[in-house]
């Protein structure tokens, strides 16, 4: 006999999506804090502070002289992919001087997205090694919404030293349908590893 309490007819429990998390990293004023900001479905959490006195000579800012803001801490996101599937994006910050907090947001994290800049490409290669040497996989998002990139694909791999299988998008992080196509290639990127024999 069933009790009032008993669960016999009772809907099935809605189940809970897999929650991913996302580090979002590359150099000072590559568009990190824009592209958590273009495709988070929430209002995202910034930290970010205006740039002062302080900063010079310390922030590098050639190629980026119109810069007023810089985080400081992290900037947080969230995107659902699907009903079972839902990503949370925390961006790092990018001054050299606060790289100890990369240790800390990497925690956990299942995969990443570099952003880099041609016109400063240099500013990427730490991302990249950082995610390297932890075995982290990762994308590479070409930021080109200054319009001035020159180099074709294959230089800017070459440039950055990257492994074949490391997915590279040129793009515009400004815009909402680039950033869901890197969110896509990094879980179609994960997947494809998942589904490769340990060799």
């Amino acid at each position: 006999m069933a009790t009032p309490h008993s669960a016999v007819g009772s809907p099935a429990a809605p189940i809970a999506p897999a929650a991913v998390k996302i580090l979002i990293a590359g150099g000072f004023g590559v568009g990190k804090t824009t592209l958590v900001g273009s495709v988070s479905e929430v209002t995202p959490l910034r930290t970010e502070e205006y740039l002062t006195r302080a900063s010079v000579g310390v922030d590098d800012l050639a190629g980026i002289d119109q810069k007023t803001t810089t985080t400081v801490a992290l900037d947080f996101g969230r995107i659902t992919i699907s009903p079972e599937l839902v990503l949370y994006l925390f961006g790092t910050p990018g001054q050299e001087r606060f790289w100890f907090m990369w240790n800390d947001l990497v925690n956990g994290a299942l995969g990443g997205i570099v952003i880099a800049d041609t016109r400063r490409l240099e500013t990427s290669f730490a991302s990249i090694d950082f995610f390297e040497s932890r075995g982290i996989p990762f994308v590479v998002a070409i930021n080109c919404f200054h319009n001035t990139n020159t180099r074709t694909p294959d230089e800017i791999r070459a440039a950055l030293d990257l492994d074949p299988q490391v997915p590279m998008l040129l793009g515009d992080v400004r815009e909402r349908a680039f950033g869901r196509d890197l969110l896509l290639a990094l879980v179609d990127h994960l997947m494809d590893l998942a589904a490769t024999p340990a060799g």
